[in-house]
């Protein structure tokens, strides 16, 4: 930069950054609320409950991250009252991942959700990750309208990044999704590291829950604020073909 009458010059340069490689821990909510249908159904309109829909869509992620980049790895937790390991051993094999998804059942209301030991269990795989230059995420996908969850952590201790989708019924007598989904908000920003995402859906289409997940695959040390992201575009709000750049006229498209 050069300002006039003066000939100090000064520069600006921005340090590289290399991205780490990521380990991803999938938590997925078994409460009897992951059993509840989705309104499109399936082939031969065979119901699709939202916790197959989940998986469908933790495969569409794991196939498009390792496109992304092969060496990201996986793993499993599944949330009931607390949390617990599925599938331990984080894998960028996508069989794995499959076996591990295809384990998870949802059989009884838990009535209780506590997420202290799923951050407790990130806290130590982010450990482990970091030994090996990486970074961990932990993706929660919440399935309960009237249950909020509980979760005690220190709030000086940000080691790994946490993404939440919420799914949810429609506000009812016994539903609170508002409640709960202030509650999962307040359990991102208290322990995230990097900029975490959260969005929820009441609308029980699968579309949507595959659209959000796509959105989440989006590499934490290269995400803006969660209020920037305009992303993805709606087709419906594009501008049409028929709007002319300046001197240039209409013309009409024949329907037929």
């Amino acid at each position: 930069m050069e300002s006039e009458g003066s000939t100090t010059h000064s520069s600006y340069s921005l340090q590289p950054n290399r991205l780490c490689n990521e380990d991803i821990l999938f938590c997925t909510d078994i409460d009897l609320e992951s059993q509840v249908e989705m309104k499109v159904s399936g082939p031969k309109g065979r119901p699709i409950t939202r916790l197959e829909s989940i998986k469908q869509a933790i495969l569409l992620f794991i196939h498009a991250k390792l496109a992304i980049n092969p060496d990201h790895r996986f793993a499993f937790a599944s949330l009931a009252q607390s949390a617990s390991w599925h599938q331990k051993e984080f894998s960028n094999e996508v069989e794995s991942a499959i076996a591990a998804l295809r384990g998870l059942v949802a059989h009884s209301s838990h009535g209780h959700a506590d997420l202290t030991q799923l951050f407790r269990i990130a806290a130590h795989e982010a450990k482990k990750s970091r030994s090996q230059n990486r970074i961990l995420r932990v993706i929660l996908i919440y399935c309960r309208s009237s249950v909020q969850p509980q979760f005690q952590w220190p709030t000086n201790q940000k080691l790994f990044t946490l993404d939440v989708i919420y799914l949810h019924d429609k506000p009812g007598p016994e539903n609170c999704p508002q409640k709960v989904y202030d509650t999962l908000v307040d359990a991102l920003e208290h322990v995230s590291e990097y900029e975490g995402y959260i969005y929820e859906s009441g609308q029980g289409l699968s579309r949507v829950l595959f659209r959000l997940m796509c959105v989440l695959l989006s590499h934490p040390q290269q995400r803006c604020v969660q209020d920037d992201v305009d992303i993805p575009k709606s087709l419906t709000k594009k501008s049409t073909a028929a709007e002319s750049m300046p001197g240039e006229e209409n013309i009409p498209v024949s329907s037929q």
